[in-house]
């Protein structure tokens, strides 16, 4: 059975959740919360931290029940709305592997706040003074997705239609 091109994709997004379960599962099981290890000195730290929040920590502190139902459900939305843009859309390899990461990391999230209340983040960068928010594998993807996506936008040229 040959699947179609673009059901492919979904081997890269299975591929993310999976790295990001077992890396996230590793540092559940072997650290202890706050746990910190200098890689690469005043550079990158494996750390072991939760955010209940989102993205940079925002909404962390909120002790709101509701926090994380909404943060679960609109989770659960934009996977649908991933999901629907990969199989169903038309667009380019780019833009295909931009969504697969998305839809991956986006995943791989939801499932540490369905889970556990919160997501499980292990890197952490300094740059001088400043510390990069702790970020995960699931994280990246989505970052690295987003970039895929905004390249495909800017160097893809728009499809003309000539009128008759």
């Amino acid at each position: 059975m040959k699947l179609p091109a673009r059901l492919r994709w979904l081997w890269l997004t299975l591929g993310i959740v999976v790295l990001d379960r077992a890396t996230k599962a590793w540092f559940e099981t072997q650290t202890d919360l706050s746990w910190r290890h200098e890689v690469v000195r005043n550079f990158i730290y494996l750390v072991h931290s939760r955010n209940p929040g989102i993205a940079f920590s925002l909404f962390a502190d909120s002790h709101s029940p509701w926090l994380r139902i909404l943060l679960t459900g609109g989770s659960l939305i934009v996977i649908c709305a991933l999901a629907w843009l990969l199989v169903a859309g038309q667009s380019g390899a780019m833009a295909c592997a931009g969504l697969a990461l998305l839809l991956g990391g986006a995943t791989g999230n939801v499932t540490d706040r369905i889970l556990h209340g919160a997501v499980t983040d292990f890197f952490e960068v300094w740059l001088g003074s400043y510390r990069w928010p702790a970020f995960n594998v699931a994280d990246s993807a989505i970052t690295i997705g987003a970039i895929f996506l905004i390249l495909d936008l800017i160097f893809t040229p728009a499809k003309t239609t000539e009128k008759k």
